[in-house]
């Protein structure tokens, strides 16, 4: 399927690189194991991360191999060097405002209310213990497609690199991820994607440079007529192509990935959850720095390299845009480099894997077994279930990624538009307004949910990649209009949140002792 410089017997140093990364993994898993001997720690770390390995843990966490396989070789290849901009709104938007706007409160929030996920801390917030459960069954169902697409970007690459099938990737990731999130928990993750993270740093930098130094980027031509191709452009195209309707602008894309990407991290629970395990507030001063630089090596570094791939790949590659990426650095980028680029993507994902596990898996233990099933569950029965779900998430994630439910980005702009959509209001507004309640959070998931289906299959029909197409074709063609259906929905959100809140203010009003211990009146001067 790929051809080029590499062989199949050139493939040892890529596999030596790779064996002893997952050695280096191996023994983080077995010495953090004694971490993580209660549920606090088996989730927090009992909350004394401090701010490097936060900030780590947040990018890490955030620029998975959906981000450099997927987004990145599609959009480079739609949009050129234009596709920058959603690395550098997610490292403006998704990174620093993100740690400025949330981070503190969040982390003041959390301990008042003793929230150990997002669906509790919803429920206190709100007084509410059935939107827990709401809350919960959202997140284990919308991120399993996520963690699915996270696993298909690693079984392109290993395919094209490795030479062998995507299935033996997705089932030694799942396997390595299974193990030391089982043994160390949120403890062991932090120390991974800090080691994650600094391969990252590097193995970005150095394949951008390699790959500028190739000698497909006609250098020879001299600068001028480089930066004459229209695709080199930072100026994305404002004229919608003839035939097409808005949602095939250039402009309109690019403006709707930034918003999906950098806004919707705002609202996942996996994302939040490294605020709630931050040490202090002088750890977050760090965070704020330190993510924000990493996702300006990371994050623009992916989407620039991801501008490239016209320069190397002449044709789309046989099974479509998520092959970009594989066949251009396979074909561009020596033996021993790609064993680096393979250890970084399998660190990104790993780490993203990570988090999704223990995001959902938390869900599940704490906010409807705990909450529901069994309330006086013991705290050591709750650490075997916390690992075990860990466990059950990976396969199933596993099970769809083998199965190719669909395209790599479809899949992760449906998982993060749905989460988002029904948790950013009620999240930001429960943090900052006294007003915001459970009607408005009630209203919020389900408006969300609504309008995420209707828009699929309305948009499935309004403009369908064939003529007259049946429901199972246009509800595949919605799908594939995920980034615009999960900003409508955060925008939806952020408007009915408030708007119910206000509505039905009297009858689901939050206590005055809840409302004056969250928001404590200001000591005047």
């Amino acid at each position: 399927m790929f051809t080029g410089i590499l062989s199949e017997s050139s493939t040892w140093p890529q596999w030596l690189i790779f064996g002893c990364y997952m050695a280096v993994i191996l023994v983080v898993a077995f010495l953090t194991s004694r971490k993580s001997k209660s549920v606090e720690g088996f989730m927090f770390a009992n909350k004394g991360v401090g701010g490097w390995f936060t900030a780590f843990a947040y990018g890490a966490t955030y620029f998975s191999a959906v981000v450099f396989v997927g987004y990145a070789g599609k959009f480079g290849w739609n949009f050129g060097l234009s596709a920058i901009w959603v690395g550098i709104g997610n490292m403006l938007i998704g990174t620093l405002l993100a740690w400025l706007v949330l981070a503190k409160r969040t982390k003041a929030m959390t301990n008042t209310l003793q929230a150990r996920t997002m669906p509790e801390f919803f429920e206190k917030r709100y007084e509410s213990s059935h939107i827990k459960l709401v809350a919960s069954l959202v997140i284990f169902i919308f991120l399993l497609p996520y963690s699915a697409s996270v696993y298909q970007g690693m079984g392109y690459i290993f395919e094209a690199v490795l030479h062998i099938d995507a299935i033996w990737c997705i089932l030694i990731l799942a396997g390595l991820t299974a193990i030391y999130l089982f043994l160390g928990g949120y403890f062991a993750t932090t120390i991974t994607d800090f080691i994650q993270g600094i391969i990252m740093l590097v193995g970005v930098t150095t394949a951008v440079f390699m790959l500028l130094a190739n000698d497909k980027m006609n250098w020879g031509e001299g600068l001028t007529a480089l930066f004459n191709d229209p695709r080199l452009t930072l100026i994305p195209q404002t004229e919608t192509p003839a035939g097409k309707t808005f949602l095939d602008n250039q402009m309109f894309n690019i403006i709707i990935l930034v918003c999906l990407t950098s806004f919707g991290i705002w609202g996942l629970p996996q994302s939040v959850h490294k605020f709630y395990a931050v040490k202090d507030n002088n750890a977050i001063k760090k965070g704020v720095i330190i993510s924000t630089l990493f996702s300006a090596v990371v994050g623009v570094g992916a989407y620039f390299m991801g501008s490239m791939v016209t320069r190397f790949v002449d044709t789309m590659p046989e099974g479509g845009a998520d092959r970009l990426i594989p066949e251009m650095i396979c074909n561009n980028l020596p033996s021993a480099m790609l064993g680096l680029i393979i250890v970084l993507l399998f660190s990104a994902s790993m780490s993203t894997l990570a988090s999704l596990s223990l995001s959902s898996a938390s869900t599940v233990t704490v906010d409807f077994v705990k909450g529901y099933v069994k309330k006086s569950m013991p705290d050591s029965n709750m650490q075997i279930l916390l690992r075990v779900l860990c466990l059950v998430f990976v396969a199933i994630s596993a099970v769809l990624a083998i199965l190719e439910i669909d395209a790599i980005v479809s899949m992760m702009s449906l998982s993060w538009g749905a989460i988002a959509g029904c948790f950013l209001g009620p999240y930001i507004y429960g943090l900052y307004s006294k007003k915001a309640n459970k009607a408005g959070a009630y209203a919020s998931i389900i408006a969300s949910i609504l309008l995420t289906f209707a828009l699929i299959i309305g948009l499935g029909y309004y403009a369908p990649s064939v003529p007259d197409p049946t429901f199972g074709q246009a509800f595949k063609a919605g799908i594939s209009r995920s980034p615009f259906i999960g900003v409508l929905s955060m925008v939806c959100s952020m408007i009915v949140t408030p708007l119910f809140s206000l509505i039905f203010s009297k009858k689901c009003g939050v206590s005055k002792e809840n409302i004056d211990q969250l928001f404590p009146a200001k000591k005047e001067a």
